[in-house]
């Protein structure tokens, strides 16, 4: 059903900044956060359970830090740093521990979220300069639907996002929208057509993943 998502895997001790990042990130369409760890010392077990395809990872934790959990990983899996202290020595130390990027924790969404996608599409995000940095992450500032998505119409986007938002009757969405319930009915069959869904709580659902709505 749609583009398989990115897995994204938190792990960073400040509980209120994990907690807010994890919230912030699964409202973006294509990223999925299928954990929240306190430290390093459950990386290992959480790769394996979880199967991230990317980690965002804090340096300073307690019991293990971020770059003694880079080397605990029993596969190869992308790690972004994102750290109060973005400092260049701890980008070196980073990078040389086998992370491929380097944020600020004052990096806005839009940033993070594209070096997210750079990080697992293969990129490794050392860049030399400021406009080497905006280049990179601007490539990657797009979330990647799939085309089922991307061909979605105006009026079948807010359609969808009625239904996100609760709406499910024929008659309701029809008035809320000023158009007849055929017409209702004809622009949910190609949504179903264009989402490869079957019925209007998979829309709901699909409504949310791709940030028409919000969930409740």
């Amino acid at each position: 059903m749609g583009r398989p998502v990115i897995r994204v895997l938190i792990v960073d001790d400040h509980q209120m900044f994990a907690q807010g990042l994890s919230g912030a990130l699964d409202i973006v369409p294509d990223l999925e956060v299928v954990g929240v760890l306190g430290d390093g010392s459950g990386v290992a077990e959480a790769v394996i359970d979880s199967s991230p395809d990317v980690i965002v990872m804090d340096l300073e934790m307690p019991n293990v830090g971020g770059l003694h959990a880079i080397g605990t990983l029993p596969e190869p899996v992308p790690v972004v740093v994102v750290t109060m202290h973005a400092d260049d020595v701890q980008r070196q130390r980073a990078f040389a521990a086998g992370a491929v990027g380097f944020l600020a924790k004052s990096a806005p969404l839009r940033d993070l979220s594209a070096a997210i996608r750079a990080a697992d599409a293969g990129e490794t995000l050392d860049w030399s300069n400021d406009d080497e940095r905006a280049a990179m992450l601007d490539r990657y500032a797009k979330a990647v639907l799939d085309p089922g998505a991307e061909s979605l119409t105006h009026r079948e986007i807010e359609l969808l996002t009625l239904l996100g938002q609760g709406v499910s009757s024929t008659e309701e969405l029809a008035d809320r929208l000023f158009i007849s319930q055929k017409t209702v009915k004809n622009h949910l069959a190609s949504i179903f057509q264009k989402l490869s869904i079957s019925d209007r709580t998979q829309a709901a659902v699909e409504a949310i993943r791709l940030g028409f709505a919000k969930p409740n």
